[in-house]
């Protein structure tokens, strides 16, 4: 099992997810330059990690959808293969199409970093399936653009096919305006593709993935993808 986490100018997150995949899980992992020409076939997971690729000019991803890279992961992507973006990492995934909707400025208008709660909404899904439905995790979040948008059709869409993976909520699970950090339509945290094989997400389970810590809510994304990818064949 082979992952690649790109690096774009502005990614800082880049180096918590290649640890997370190479020392925690033990997997064969490199970087991805996003100006390099590499073939993913040879990939079997590819990260967009966060961070501000490209200072985050005009909007947060907009620029890194045109890097050279991108097209392959597009391309990487429609084959089913499977694709993580992680906060900026989401963010590039909008752009390019890749999920539907996009994120814009906080409600609050300032940077939040903070770990949040939310909730599992979906296990059937490449990404998902270790947890247990309904459960409340702790991640940390850290974005300035991370409000969730959706038309009315979109997210109709996105309910009816059950893509929405993750929710912010309270500490009981609580899906409501109080709990929403950032103004997220319908309290959004994280979505899947319709063939489930692309996820994004603006909270950190990187940062909540190694044993040397105490908070561990986020290994169980790694270990469901990996767990997919072991078994040959997507939810």
């Amino acid at each position: 099992m082979k992952c690649g986490v790109v690096v774009f100018p502005g990614s800082n997150c880049d180096h918590d997810c290649f640890h997370i995949l190479k020392h925690v899980f033990k997997l064969d992992t490199e970087w991805i330059w996003h100006k390099g020409d590499v073939d993913l076939s040879q990939f079997d997971l590819i990260v967009l990690p966060g961070g501000y690729s490209y200072g985050d000019y005009l909007r947060a991803g907009a620029i890194a959808q045109f890097s050279s890279i991108m097209k392959e992961v597009v391309r990487f992507a429609n084959s089913g293969r499977m694709v993580l973006g992680i906060c900026n990492g989401f963010q590039v995934l909008l752009e390019a199409g890749l999920l539907p909707g996009a994120l814009i400025q906080n409600h609050t208008q300032k940077f939040i970093c903070k770990t949040v709660t939310v909730r599992v909404e979906n296990i059937f899904t490449p990404f998902s399936s270790e947890y247990i439905k309904k459960t409340v995790l702790a991640i940390p979040i850290a974005h300035h653009q991370g409000s969730y948008f959706i038309g009315p059709d979109g997210l109709s869409k996105l309910i009816d096919n059950q893509l929405v993976v993750f929710r912010y909520c309270g500490p009981e699970g609580e899906v409501t305006d109080l709990y929403n950090p950032n103004g997220s339509v319908d309290n959004i945290a994280g979505i899947v593709s319709e063939n489930k094989n692309v996820m994004g997400l603006m909270p950190h389970p990187e940062r909540c993935a190694d044993p040397a810590w105490s908070n561990l809510d986020g290994q169980l994304i790694f270990k469901s993808a990996i767990k997919s990818l072991e078994s040959g064949a997507l939810l």
